[in-house]
């Protein structure tokens, strides 16, 4: 494959031309990236609705513990279970962004 060095070289000084122009005509330079609140937002609720898929679960096992006729074994192991791949896809997701926070903190600058 051939490259050449030097238009490369002009598209990567264009592209930056058009950033810092881009960057100028922004009102509110501070807010680059509004989808990172989004993102955080998303993640938050996320986490919000793993913790509580887990209590509604704990409390299911405990009433069935208890004697409660209005629940069935397969209704509290259903529960139980989806609590359980949630809290797994958490951590799965929690690994990754630790995993992209290490590659990012060892570039070279």
């Amino acid at each position: 494959m051939d490259i050449k060095a030097q238009s490369l070289f002009k598209e990567m000084q264009a592209m930056a031309a058009d950033t810092q122009l881009n960057m100028g005509q922004m009102q509110n330079p501070l807010q680059i990236n509004p989808s990172s609140q989004n993102f955080q937002e998303m993640l938050g609720q996320a986490i919000n609705t793993v913790n509580s898929m887990q209590l509604e679960s704990r409390t299911q096992q405990q009433r069935f513990e208890m004697g409660d006729n209005s629940l069935s074994l397969a209704d509290v192991m259903v529960a139980k279970e989806k609590s359980g791949i949630a809290f797994e896809a958490t951590v799965q997701v929690r690994n990754k962004v630790l995993e992209a926070y290490k590659q990012i903190m060892n570039m070279p600058v």
